[in-house]
């Protein structure tokens, strides 16, 4: 009779081919989307400056976005590729060089020219948006606007877009590899009795009749998608926190009634702070300042301008994603979105196929944070905890070049990758370092998987890339098979990709290097043998 020990949860993919092989079906809209093609790829933006005025009964935007940009490369008359998802409409549309059409087609806007461009010009582009934008059907996972009321019957509206895309509802370059060096300016114009918020820092606020105008400022490199207003009856108050780069200012804007509430909760800010800065370095963003902004929705992770909508109450809406009780000490949103400060926002994904490095980190963030104020025991407990949500589907990195997202996986499992790692590394402060590093040596910079695997094998002195292929690229969890005979342990891998070098140890310490050959080897004692349950693998005893 066989004996199973689960280290983890297994879904499905003992019978999968070494890799995946997609059979989702992609368009040349998927491709224009997803993709650096011939209209994007000789331009760079550097800078949006956006208008944006709301109408709540008509469920309506309207607004403007100058787009600075820089010429990449020498090109002769040019297509320029502007993202503006229907049924949005663009208008007014001029730029600083001589455009000689402009056709519409789906959700692009293409501008030619007969202009010859040299490498490092600098030019402008103005498009005027109005419409009725999508309507998210379950924001913030579906994506669109969000247009409600707060319980005393003001209007609330935002947006939440990461994975539709910032363009549909501003006119934009709307690929994740292109976010505007300099930042973005951003004036919202309002009702008079409601608060417009957005990232970076509120630089100008003036009385226009019926109407209030707020202006806000970005400074760094920003992601299209955390370029979001939110509109309501807000009220703010401030904190600071002392950190590595000295004073960051904490600036909070909540619904009126909420005030009391949020300054009981938001008191978890300051030892998130503590906790991140330890593992990931500084905060990314001191020039423009940390923000929560209540939202209705559970909550997003917008660069300086984080969503809140988790009720304020600890957990995940109350429950705790990990089922060890853990969970409930800290709240879920707070923690987990600015998480995603360092990465997601500081380290972005050139290619929505990569999400995995904004999720996997951020999910293990929370581990981490654990560990900071409880213990490592009760770090690991949390983390094991999440693996019954792993679902094993299909690989985490997603299709390249079509805006395609790969599994869910990319957290539960992504941040169980990652522990793994940390496992076989058997070096904390190492760790650390890699991770400290990550955020340093790609400090506001787009990248790809390649360059975070290079990176973690290239500082850890040890080849990982048979690991991250094998938690990345299948659906397959490593089972490990062994017999014991007193103090002899047979064992070997299989549900493997070939010569995949993963290390174990037992629990007392004794190193094993499995392959899918079996191998002998003597223990300490004829105990029954015990595993680090650290690891994300599979563990069955055999006759």
């Amino acid at each position: 009779m066989k004996k199973i020990l689960l280290l983890s949860v297994l879904a499905m993919g003992f019978s999968k081919a070494q890799f995946f092989e997609s059979t989702e079906k992609f368009t040349k809209t998927d491709s224009l989307k997803g993709s650096n093609t011939e209209f994007r790829n000789f331009w760079d933006v550097k800078k949006y400056d956006i208008i944006l005025e709301t109408d709540f009964d008509k469920k309506s935007i309207k607004g403007s976005n100058k787009i600075s940009l820089t010429i990449e490369k020498d090109i002769k008359n040019p297509t320029f590729q502007i993202d503006l998802q229907h049924p949005m409409k663009a208008h007014n549309i001029t730029a600083s060089f001589p455009i000689a059409t402009k056709k519409v087609d789906g959700d692009f806007i293409f501008l030619s020219t007969n202009k010859n461009f040299k490498k490092g010009e600098k030019f402008t582009i103005d498009i005027g948006f109005s419409g009725n934008p999508t309507i998210a059907k379950r924001a913030p996972w579906d994506g669109g606007w969000i247009f409600t009321k707060d319980k005393n019957g003001n209007p609330w509206m935002t947006v939440a877009d990461e994975g539709i895309g910032a363009s549909i509802w501003l006119p934009t370059k709307d690929i994740w590899s292109d976010e505007p060096d300099n930042g973005v300016t951003f004036e919202i114009i309002t009702p008079k009795d409601l608060v417009g918020v957005a990232g970076g820092r509120l630089i100008k606020q003036e009385n226009r009749g019926d109407k209030k105008s707020w202006l806000w400022e970005v400074k760094n490199p920003i992601n299209d998608y955390s370029i979001i207003p939110s509109i309501g009856k807000y009220v703010n108050f401030k904190d600071s926190f002392d950190g590595e780069k000295g004073k960051l200012d904490l600036d909070y804007w909540v619904l009126d009634y909420n005030l009391n509430k949020a300054k009981r909760q938001f008191e978890q800010v300051k030892p998130m702070m503590t906790s991140f800065e330890s593992w990931f370095g500084p905060y990314p963003f001191y020039e423009d300042s940390y923000k929560l902004v209540e939202s209705p929705h559970l909550g997003m992770e917008h660069q300086s301008n984080v969503a809140y909508g988790n009720h304020y109450a600890n957990g995940y809406l109350g429950t705790d994603l990990s089922g060890t009780g853990i969970g409930l000490r800290f709240d879920y949103i707070i923690i987990h979105e600015s998480g995603h400060e360092w990465f997601a926002n500081n380290i972005t994904a050139k290619d929505q196929a990569d999400m995995w490095i904004h999720e996997a980190f951020t999910d293990y963030s929370e581990t981490l944070y654990i560990e900071s104020l409880w213990g490592k025991t009760d770090a690991d407990k949390y983390l094991q905890g999440l693996r019954d949500k792993i679902a094993n589907d299909k690989p985490i990195i997603g299709q390249y070049g079509v805006r395609n997202e790969g599994s869910g996986d990319m957290y539960y499992k992504g941040a169980n990758m990652i522990h793994t790692i940390r496992t076989v590394m058997d070096q904390d402060e190492k760790f650390r370092q890699i991770l400290r590093g990550l955020n340093k040596d790609f400090y506001h910079q787009t990248v790809t998987t390649q360059q975070i695997e290079k990176y973690f094998s290239d500082k850890s002195g040890i080849d990982l890339s048979s690991i991250f292929n094998q938690y990345l690229r299948t659906v397959k969890i490593p089972t490990l098979e062994y017999k014991q005979n007193g103090k002899q342990l047979t064992y070997k891998w299989t549900n493997v990709i070939p010569n995949l070098k993963l290390p174990i140890r037992l629990a007392d310490g004794q190193e094993l290097k499995p392959t899918e050959q079996a191998q002998t080897v003597p223990l300490k004692s004829d105990k029954a043998v015990e595993f680090n349950k650290n690891y994300y693998i599979q563990v069955k005893q055999v006759q």
